[in-house]
């Protein structure tokens, strides 16, 4: 058992492994920063009808089966829409009954035969009624190292247990219908015995026992800024290669500068206006420079993570009046895709796990403190706005959150230029 600041009690992770093996309910509660709510949790290999009767009456949440992508592929089951504008980006696919052994689908033995329908290895696509009363969940690769969500927990459990990595979550509500946070949490768990743990330490746990990066070369590299070290990664969640820049040491103790930098072909190679991604990676590699001693991150995550084609595709709906935000909602993603769980363990890899982070960007802090990243200090950057990025740059502000001062963006409009050249 962990204790946290405030001695609200809280479970090991271990122990809650060993209750998902014995088929036991456990509650995991996320971050305060993120959803701030808890789920019960456990393994669908185990599932039965008294625990779906446990979700439904004592966690009054939607009852949901989070599985893998090969799971949901081999299965033939497809998202449920294909436009995600959920504030969260919930992956749901299309929801399911199985066609045998069920009636209506909805009682909760119907639901758990789905749901063992589901895991069976022998199962196809022709099994499954569609819609129907389980609702899918697609788990990212990597699972909360590659984003803290209890999807991911949820099947990251599973797996770690010896199990399907497929499991059964349901949100836990008041009896008045507001949200369960931690203290009526806490209540519930020792009312019902239950292990209680944390999105947070499943994290650090992982992060522990695996390493899902691994360097594959050191070589020097000057630069205009300066002699710095490059460092070569692949990652074994996302199959990408991923650079760091260092310069200097990182074994004092000292908390170390640090840029998460996602790549930008048409800005960072091409000069592209549309944008400031430029801007910021050369004042971050000056401010590195500068103080002797420091770490780019450069991740493999073009367009906010949606990829060059599908950003091409946003600016294109740009010109035609949408901002930044809106057009990747109407390619069917979220504002922002990127996660910082792969970047982390980069971190992490280099003894880089206190650090002043450079940034304009407030949920950056959020991604990289899920994972065991110690941030003592944001260091922001100063940018100069030009007539094809005014309005992005005002959307990150008023839409994203992004900390620009209004220095930053002092720009006269020009009416020789473009309004409609947002950037990603």
């Amino acid at each position: 058992m962990s204790q946290t600041t405030d001695e609200r009690r809280l479970d090991s992770i271990e122990d809650a492994i060993q209750d998902i093996a014995e088929g036991k309910i456990v509650i995991v509660v996320d971050d305060e920063d993120r959803e701030n709510e808890g789920d019960f949790i456990l393994a669908a290999d185990k599932v039965t009808p008294e625990a779906i009767n446990f979700l439904a009456t004592h966690g009054r949440g939607l009852i949901c089966l989070p599985a893998t992508e090969e799971r949901l592929r081999d299965l033939q089951l497809d998202m449920m829409v294909d436009e995600n504008t959920a504030l969260h980006g919930t992956p749901f696919t299309v929801s399911i009954d199985a066609v045998e052994g069920t009636t209506t689908g909805i009682s909760a033995s119907d639901r758990a035969e789905t749901v063992r329908r589901f895991v069976d290895p022998g199962a196809e696509a022709t099994d499954f009624g569609r819609p129907g009363h389980v609702f899918p969940l697609r788990a990212r690769p990597g699972g909360v190292l590659r984003r803290a969500g209890h999807t991911e927990a949820t099947v990251d459990l599973a797996r770690l247990a010896g199990l399907a990595p497929a499991g059964v979550l349901c949100e836990i509500l008041n009896e008045d219908g507001t949200m369960a946070r931690l203290p009526q949490l806490q209540e519930m768990a020792d009312r019902f015995s239950l292990k209680i743990i944390t999105i947070k330490d499943l994290i650090a746990f992982r992060s522990r026992s695996e390493k899902l990066v691994r360097c594959l070369e050191t070589v020097e590299m000057p630069t205009k800024y300066g002699e710095f070290q490059l460092h070569l990664y692949e990652s074994d969640v996302d199959n990408r290669e991923h650079v760091a820049l260092t310069c200097g040491s990182f074994d004092d103790g000292e908390p170390v500068l640090v840029r998460m930098h996602s790549e930008c072909l048409t800005g960072d190679a091409l000069g592209s206006l549309r944008c400031d991604c430029a801007q910021n990676l050369d004042a971050a590699l000056r401010m590195i420079a500068r103080e002797g001693r420091g770490v780019l991150v450069y991740m493999r995550q073009e367009g906010r993570g949606i990829g060059l084609r599908q950003k091409i595709r946003a600016y294109k709906l740009q010109e035609s009046g949408y901002d930044t935000v809106d057009a990747n909602v109407k390619l069917g993603y979220r504002m922002d895709e990127r996660d910082y769980g792969i970047g982390a363990q980069i971190l992490s890899d280099l003894a880089a796990r206190k650090i002043r982070l450079i940034t304009n960007n407030p949920s950056k802090r959020v991604g990289l403190e899920a994972y065991d990243i110690e941030i003592v200090a944001r260091e922001p950057m100063s940018i100069q706005a030009n007539r094809y990025n005014i309005n992005y740059l005002r959307t990150k502000r008023l839409r994203m959150g992004h900390l620009f001062s209004d220095e930053d963006l002092a720009f006269e409009d020009d009416e020789s230029g473009d309004q409609h050249a947002e950037g990603h």
